[in-house]
């Protein structure tokens, strides 16, 4: 009898913690609303750092509320809890990456994100995250969880690593409930981005995001067959055309900072 009160004690607890965190993720989506600028028809998007760092406190805050998360507490969300989850801390912390250097950037010694890195290793490969109990990396956060335990390639239009050719970072949060929606509205999006996506006189043209994860992608053509309308300006031209007669070219990756300035 004890053994089982203190089963369903258990079982209460973790009931309890998982509806402790807040899963609208409302927090993050209010740092976003305030600091993110979308243009160019809602193609693309642009971060506002130099204010970002000046009022930081609500996004250290919400990554805390992150931090705080435990392994178990984490387990007992659904999948799409899980994985808006991971989204948003990838892209929380890289937000907090780029403020924590924002001098860096003001004085002209660092241009992208690949200026923080160390002699040997990437800034992808810091151990600054603190989530599911341990110091990560984002480099963690991304290969060795995300892509390990999600079998979802439009997360590569989700995570954004504060570049000018990353996909949009959204002024709003990704939610579990909403989860679906989000991720194919990111790579429509994505892939509707004329100076990193399309179809011209040469054939495809992609991102290097879909060279570095094609594995990901499963048959990368039978892939893209999917969003011809996006990658041909959704007149729906695309739809008819032969993806297996099309040559396939990856555009350079511009990797300055995703800020006002760089729009």
């Amino acid at each position: 009898m004890r053994a089982m009160l203190f089963i369903l004690g258990l079982v209460f607890q973790m009931a309890a913690a998982a509806q402790s965190f807040d899963q609208s993720h409302a927090a993050f989506s209010d740092v976003l609303s305030e600091h993110v600028t979308v243009y160019d028809d809602g193609l693309k998007s642009a971060v506002n750092y130099r204010e970002l760092a000046k009022n930081r406190q609500p996004l250290d805050n919400y990554l805390s509320s992150l931090s705080a998360v435990e392994t178990e507490q984490y387990e007992s969300w659904t999948h799409e809890q899980q994985l808006a989850f991971l989204i948003n801390a990838y892209n929380g912390f890289t937000l907090q990456l780029i403020i924590d250097n924002i001098d860096k950037f003001e004085s002209g010694d660092a241009d992208s994100i690949r200026d923080l890195g160390g002699l040997f290793s990437s800034p992808w490969e810091k151990s600054f995250v603190t989530l599911l109990g341990e110091k990560r990396t984002l480099d963690w956060v991304e290969h060795e969880k995300i892509r390990i335990d999600f079998d979802e390639p439009r997360i590569h239009a989700a995570l954004v690593c504060a570049a000018v050719s990353c996909p949009k970072l959204r002024a709003e949060a990704f939610i579990g409930e909403n989860l679906e929606a989000q991720l194919e509205n990111q790579m429509v999006t994505f892939l509707s981005d004329r100076d990193k996506n399309g179809i011209d006189d040469k054939g495809i043209y992609l991102s290097k995001i879909f060279d570095w994860y094609r594995e990901d992608f499963d048959g990368l053509r039978d892939y893209l067959t999917a969003y011809s309308r996006a990658l041909s300006n959704g007149s729906g031209n695309g739809e008819n055309m032969n993806f297996e007669s099309l040559n396939i070219r990856f555009v350079d990756y511009n990797w300055e900072l995703n800020n006002l300035e760089n729009r």
